[in-house]
């Protein structure tokens, strides 16, 4: 049975969907069936709000307040269970809500959702992973060529204009030239700047 939520590191993490329109090439999902204290984030079907409601609502949260969506998929692609979610959390408690997304949502979903986005998330975490549009092409293998790395940078901007704490971010394997290329557009957009080990995973 595949884990709605889990503890990775020192959050709770939220794996609502593994519906993606990328194909990374260093997926984490290429490497294992799960990380942190899951056995499995791989969903046999995506689940409805009301599973993961049922997921909250049976889950010890403990003293622990950071809670991510991230899991093995992008949490966008499940838009309004996304957003449901997230307003559910807020009755139930003063969590830290933060989104780990590839920054395509307004693509994925056809329509501007930095707005709403920033209106329930604390933070936004944006995987950058490349200083240009054909590199972020080449990484991401996304759907949206020529559109896709636009895009995600609008929206690192217009979730920040809207008052989310926003970071850009980077796995270390692209190396140190494009990181500091990434590094700058983010201080460019006034956003904060992550670089990630590959082998810590998605934190």
């Amino acid at each position: 049975m595949s884990e709605i939520i889990y503890h990775f590191g020192d959050g709770i993490y939220f794996n609502i969907t593994n519906a993606c329109p990328c194909k990374c090439v260093f997926c984490i999902r290429d490497r294992a069936k799960a990380v942190g204290d899951a056995k499995n984030l791989f969903h046999e079907t995506q689940p409805d709000f009301a599973q993961i409601k049922a997921a909250v609502d049976t889950f010890d949260f403990k003293d622990c307040r950071n809670i991510v969506f991230c899991g093995y998929g992008e949490p966008t692609c499940a838009y309004d269970a996304l957003i449901k979610t997230a307003a559910y959390l807020r009755q139930k408690g003063d969590f830290h809500l933060r989104l780990n997304t590839n920054g395509l949502s307004d693509l994925i979903n056809g329509r501007p959702t930095a707005k709403e986005i920033a209106q329930h998330f604390d933070s936004v975490s944006v995987s950058m992973n490349a200083p240009d549009s054909d590199g972020f092409d080449a990484i991401t293998r996304n759907p949206y060529p020529k559109k896709a790395f636009g895009a995600m940078l609008q929206f690192a901007k217009e979730v920040k204009d809207f008052g989310c704490d926003v970071r850009l971010s980077v796995v270390d394997v692209i190396g140190e030239e494009k990181v500091e290329q990434c590094r700058k557009i983010a201080e460019k957009l006034g956003v904060r700047f992550v670089c990630r080990g590959y082998d810590k995973g998605r934190t």
